[in-house]
């Protein structure tokens, strides 16, 4: 029997490892950069927790163990585990900056058998700060991560859910869902077919065209008749609008689209997806935004307190990076080999590599534990890029060879 992972599971090799830490390592320090304190959440946890609040489907969650006090679950994503523990370990009378490296774990649909199960992510959660100048950190945020990365071929897909929730408040209920699918899902023809009134499908259409540049769509919303609150958020999208293009020392490629819908449904402000196209493949680097309403899921009292984040999937840009000259293309080399070329030599060579592996210099050291010939240890290091060979002799003195 050949033993493999399970279906949806799958192993990384050194390099794979060596080319995604390189990716992680690279965010986490414009996450530092930035003000943003690691933090690290439990893998496990309650299914009620996991959930949010009915925000995140349970048949996404893998399900574990039952408990007489709930079930376990592992998470799905990192955002509703944060706002638990800030929640409640946390100081909530100042701006929290949390940045995460993580594994997550989604149960694929039925039928979807062999569908990945383990994915990899990096991002941050902003707690407790609201308003333009929060969403606007997160947005610089992640162009500022691209740019670390040296990522060109990019997208910023925004959209705004309270204003997609209001503006399909006309549409009535038994057809919303399927207006926003359709719309969500860029399908016309359903949109088109839907049994609705020539006005409503009018407006359906219309809807379904609200996408393009943020000065043009934003001019297209304002011309409906809106609700305060509506107008409102209208207003606060051409501010922030106004503070990117103020505030960015490039042009963002931001396309506003109010048919942005993201699977996480705990969202209530601003959401949005960074795309890149490659290799005629379309992946989708990272997605966020602002969840005002989750973290008071997780008080003891019930109280809302404002947040806002986004998750960068690191499967994602490993295959837009694959092929860039920025990734690491092999794995890292040792500096020495040390060599004993008697048995009463062997202890000294330990003593030995152990010494240099303490200099102030990391230095990656390996002891030859084979029997080879002098060719063949030379061949050796040369084929693993091994610049420095240290023969250990019985009277305990090395003999330095440089290749």
């Amino acid at each position: 029997m050949i033993h493999q992972p399970p279906a949806g599971a799958r192993d990384l090799l050194p390099l794979e490892v060596a080319q995604k830490s390189w990716i992680n390592d690279s965010l986490q320090e414009v996450f530092q950069r930035w003000g943003y304190q690691r933090i690290v959440t439990s893998t496990i946890e309650w299914l009620d927790t996991l959930m949010a609040g009915g925000a995140i489907e349970q048949s996404k969650v893998i399900q574990l163990l039952d408990f007489d006090s709930g079930r376990l679950g592992l998470r799905p994503e990192l955002t509703a585990s944060i706002a638990r523990a800030a929640v409640t370990r946390m100081e909530a009378s100042t701006t929290q900056r949390l940045c995460y490296r993580a594994n997550v774990f989604r149960n694929p649909p039925s039928g979807y058998h062999g569908k990945q199960l383990e994915f990899y992510q990096a991002g941050v959660e902003l707690l407790f700060a609201q308003g333009i100048l929060a969403d606007g950190e997160i947005i610089l945020l992640l162009a500022d991560c691209f740019d670390k990365l040296g990522i060109q071929q990019w997208h910023l897909i925004l959209g705004e859910a309270s204003l997609t929730c209001s503006l399909l408040s006309v549409f009535p209920e038994p057809l919303k869902n399927q207006v926003r699918n359709a719309i969500a899902n860029l399908d016309r023809i359903t949109l088109e077919n839907l049994p609705l009134s020539p006005k409503l499908k009018e407006k359906a259409l219309f809807l379904f065209d609200l996408r393009g540049k943020p000065t043009d769509v934003l001019a297209k919303v304002a011309s409906l008749e809106l609700d305060a609150s509506a107008t409102k958020i209208v207003n606060n999208l051409k501010s922030l609008m106004e503070l990117l293009d103020r505030s960015s020392t490039k042009t963002l490629p931001l396309i506003l689209d109010l048919s942005v819908i993201q699977s996480m449904d705990y969202y209530t402000g601003i959401v949005f997806e960074a795309v890149s196209i490659n290799d005629g493949k379309a992946h989708i680097l990272g997605q966020g935004g602002r969840y005002d309403e989750l973290l008071g899921i997780y008080h003891p009292q019930g109280k809302s307190s404002p947040g806002i984040g986004f998750a960068l999937n690191i499967e994602d840009l490993h295959a837009c990076l694959l092929y860039d000259s920025k990734l690491p293309q092999s794995t890292p080399a040792s500096d020495w080999l040390v060599i004993p070329q008697t048995d009463q030599a062997i202890a000294h060579a330990f003593i030995y590599a152990q010494k240099l592996r303490q200099s102030e210099h990391l230095l990656r050291v390996e002891i030859d534990l084979e029997s080879r010939s002098p060719a063949e240890i030379r061949e050796y290091a040369k084929n693993n890029r091994i610049n420095n060979l240290a023969w250990i002799q019985a009277d305990e003195v090395p003999i330095i060879e440089r290749l």
